[in-house]
């Protein structure tokens, strides 16, 4: 390289740009008037760990190397594509004190590409910038500038400024230019008073312009005006709208040799920076994801600011020629550059260093090759495993947020739901809160700097006076259950359990299904879900207490749980009451709730409001008809920490003249808690009475009152309050049930159970109800199953064959004469083969038949709940 010339650095895509003019040579003696604008392409390799040349270009200028400058190069974006490119910004000397300056674009494929040129009678020196378009801004005589590839004119921009602080491009205003000028103080009162004071205090303001809508925005959105006085550059690291609001989040360097973070116009964290005179920041963003603040200095020096819970200087080097950001080893993250002074050495990226403050760390004068082969390849693998475990773990977070965001979202959904669930079971108007005062309390917690977001939930129904049309149907629909539906509503405490019991009239309860109950707390215990958590069963008893079935908590065979949700749907009783006469039950249905005690005695007194859920079926000509949900208020219960201490709802199972004298209420609550398990017992060499007289012997056991047939185990221990049932269907083999509160009593009563049965007994668990039964109910399933699919598919295929009829009756002027009598003639053989189209056309649309999605849908349920039952029935049989 010739003795003046010059060099500029620039990264582009992780590669670094060498800019510098050179002579051309000619023949000896001929004048020298043509320069050449060189560049060369060079990139990291991370194999030798050098910077290697991979390309380079020329553009022949016709001009004196003594006369022509590069002032600044950039990349900028290029308005015609879109594309980021490299751009150089070249002065040319003439006479009569003419400067002439052109842009040039640098291709990819190391073409140069003239933009534009523009004359002017001075020289650029003050702030010099280049941004989108390709455009020029520069300042002079304290008036801004500026020039770009459209406009091809130098335009002004009307104020008196002092500096250009910034230049870079906002959301919705395009490319701004950030500059200080001298304060203007309004006579209107319509300003901030603190921005009016700040200025009148220290005489200058920052000021925004736009250079695309040529319009001038406040300076408050990036900094007070009192800073207007010291800082010298910043960098803007984000900038967006929200609710039509400018949020800006910057650095700015001052001349008190300090680095300020300012986050929508108030400073939030200052550095003392460790040299003088700072010039210029930048930023990057490492692989960690941690913004660095790169801080140049007139010197020559370079520091990097971290910013974690405060800002502070991590690194800093001197004889610092340039700085550059980019990412040089293709990790997909930036590093720097740092290019060094050598005076002894010529050689261009001779002397630098790539770090990123962390794992990234190659420095020049090291040779990786042959010093340390083995602890390079660890270092790079060591390195890429960190940096993929790092975006796990922040992808893991963010997950994490937005799933605790999300569950706070259902939960206040949730609470707001409940709430409007009391509201219509008291017969009150639920009323959400409008969009405006989900405004007001976003704005009240934001000013707050709640870390919470709020969820505003506002009715789908906005600003409608009258309340919604479902509201008003669940109301009437409500309306319409008769008064007294239920006979009793009562409670029990049983261990650590809460029995709460609605026994309904027989008119009533032969009318639903799918019945369950709900308990909602009545008092506000926000942000507690008023609904408690409860599990359902229906008792169903005969006038001799021998018969039980509890129809909700039945366990399913597991091939059916992925088949159709279908509750009580297999209830063959309600579908067949005349075949099904030997297992019709006479007695009262009780619907039954059953909850964890502990957590509501934490609130010392609970009132719950108790509802019932059903679906209320209607019989036309003994089929089934369409059903209809609906919700019952059967009434509220209370419950205290005090009643409970005095055991008011406790279960009192006393003996009185070798009987039980537990109520009816009693008997149901110790049932609804206990888990149900019936035995066949068959004995083929003697009699089965010893398991009479080891249940009221050994066991202990009394009969109730109010049935015989059951008996209460009122030995000390853990069966203490098992209830038993021994039906014999002849000398030689009975059904022993058992009513236990866990599988651990269970196990201690057979134990005790196999030492006074014969050795020759057969002990079978049964899954649900006698052999028998269940084999006259798997019959009549089979049949119904048969006949929906029969009567389904039947009608379909009239509906089909009335289809063809119509649309093939001029089919019906053909004669059927023998085959041989028509193909005598040619007129024959016609009517013939026209015959045949026919009969083909009618088998095509036979069997092309298509059915409506609606009836298909209809079809497959009436299918699916007949499977449903049958496949129920033969699990219980096996």
């Amino acid at each position: 390289m010739l003795v003046g010339e010059q060099e500029q650095f620039l990264s582009y895509n992780g590669e670094v740009l060498i800019f510098h003019l050179s002579k051309t040579k000619h023949v000896e003696g001929a004048a020298d008037k043509t320069t050449n604008l060189c560049v060369r392409r060079m990139a990291f390799d991370r194999d030798t760990k050098l910077f290697v040349q991979k390309s380079s270009g020329a553009f022949e200028m016709c001009a004196s190397h003594l006369k022509m400058e590069i002032i600044c190069c950039s990349c900028t974006t290029d308005s015609r594509t879109g594309i980021i490119l490299p751009c150089i910004l070249m002065k040319k000397k003439k006479r009569n004190n003419v400067v002439k300056y052109f842009l040039l674009l640098l291709h990819s494929s190391n073409q140069f590409e003239q933009s534009f040129h523009f004359k002017l009678d001075y020289e650029l020196k003050e702030d010099i910038r280049l941004f989108t378009g390709p455009s020029v801004l520069w300042r002079h005589a304290n008036k801004l500038f500026y020039i770009s590839s459209d406009t091809r004119t130098v335009l002004s921009v009307p104020v008196q400024l002092s500096s250009v602080v910034w230049t870079g491009e906002i959301e919705e205003e395009g490319t701004v230019v950030l500059g200080v000028r001298t304060a203007y103080l309004p006579e209107s009162e319509d300003e901030d008073e603190f921005s009016t004071s700040d200025r009148a205090i220290w005489g200058s303001e920052f000021f925004g312009y736009a250079t695309e809508t040529q319009k001038m925005l406040t300076g408050m959105s990036f900094m007070p005006h009192a800073y207007s006085r010291v800082v010298s550059s910043v960098c803007v690291c984000k900038s967006e709208i929200l609710k039509k609001h400018l949020r800006i989040s910057l650095v700015a360097i001052t001349h008190k040799n300090q680095l300020i973070w300012f986050q929508d116009g108030l400073p939030k964290g200052v550095c003392e920076l460790p040299y003088e005179k700072p010039c210029s920041v930048k930023t990057a963003v490492t692989s960690s994801n941690e913004l660095l603040f790169v801080v140049c200095f007139a010197s020559g020096n370079i520091c990097v600011v971290q910013r974690r819970d405060n800002l502070q200087v991590a690194s800093k080097w001197q004889k610092v020629k340039c700085v550059l950001v980019d990412d040089f080893i293709g990790s997909g993250s930036e590093q720097l550059l740092l290019l060094f002074k050598d005076d002894c050495n010529t050689n261009v990226l001779s002397t630098f260093k790539i770090t990123d403050l962390g794992a990234v760390d190659y420095a020049s004068g090291i040779n990786y090759k042959h010093d340390v082969p083995a602890a390079e390849g660890l270092q790079e693998n060591g390195l890429l495993t960190v940096q993929a475990l790092e975006t796990r773990l922040q992808a893991g977070c963010t997950s994490v947020r937005e799933l605790q965001q999300h569950l706070g979202l259902k939960k206040r959904v949730i609470l707001e739901s409940c709430r409007a669930l009391i509201d219509l079971v008291e017969e009150r108007t639920h009323i959400l809160p409008t969009a405006k005062e989900v405004k007001c309390i976003r704005e009240y917690r934001s000013l707050l700097n709640s870390a919470e977001p709020f969820e505003g939930l506002v009715s789908l129904w906005d600003d409608v006076e009258n309340p919604p049309h479902s509201l008003s149907k669940e109301t009437s629909l409500a309306s319409k259950v008769p008064k007294h539906f239920t006979e009793k509503l009562w409670q029990r405490i049983v261990g650590d359990s809460l029995v709460v019991g609605v026994k309904l009239t027989e008119s009533f309860c032969l009318s639903l299904s799918d019945i369950s109950l709900s308990l909602v707390m009545n008092q506000d215990f926000s942000p507690i879900s008023p609904i408690i958590e409860c599990r359902n069963k229906i008792i169903k008893l005969n006038k001799a207490f021998s018969a039980l079935s509890v129809s909700s908590c039945q366990i399913e065979p597991p091939q059916k749980k992925m088949k159709l949700d279908l509750h009580s749907k297999n209830d063959l009783k309600k579908d067949f009451p005349k075949r099904c006469s030997k297992v019709q039950l006479d007695g009262a249905k009780t619907v039954i709730a059953v909850t964890s005690l502990s957590p509501l005695l934490a609130f010392h007194r609970v009132c719950c409001i108790v509802l019932l859920h059903a679906k209320k079926q209607k019989r036309r000509n003994d089929s089934l008809q369409e059903s209809k949900r609906i919700t019952v208020l059967c009434g509220k219960i209370s419950l205290s920490l005090e009643d409970t201490s005095n055991g008011k709802y406790s279960v009192k199972m006393l003996r009185d003249n070798s009987y039980c004298t537990g109520s009816m209420e009693d008997i149901l609550g110790v049932l609804a808690v206990s888990v149900r398990f019936s035995f066949q017992i068959v004995s083929s060499d003697c009699t089965l009475t010893p398991v009479n007289s080891w249940l009221l012997g050994e066991m202990e056991c009394t009969p109730f009152k109010e049935c015989h047939d059951n008996v209460f185990c009122h030995k000390a221990g853990n069966v203490y309050g098992t209830v038993f049932n021994w039906t014999l269907k002849n000398p030689f083999e009975g059904i022993l049930t058992l009513f236990c509160r866990n599988q651990t009593v269970l196990f201690q009563c057979l134990h005790s159970l196999t030492r006074v049965l014969p050795p020759s007994c057969d002990v079978k668990l049964l899954r649900s109800g006698s052999k028998g039964v269940l084999t006259e109910q798997l019959a009549l399933a089979l049949e119904k199953e048969m006949l929906t699919s029969r009567s389904s598919f039947f009608s379909k295929e009239s509906e089909a064959e009335d289809s063809l009829l119509w649309r093939n009756e001029p089919s019906k002027k053909i004669s059927d004469a023998p085959v041989a009598s028509l193909l005598d003639s040619e007129e024959g053989v016609q009517q013939f083969r026209k015959k045949l189209q026919n009969e083909r056309q009618e088998s095509v649309l036979s069997m092309n038949q298509t059915m409506n999605g609606a009836l298909y849908r209809e079809i497959a349920l009436k299918i699916a709940e007949a499977q449903l039952s049958s496949d129920m029935i033969v699990w219980r049989l096996s």
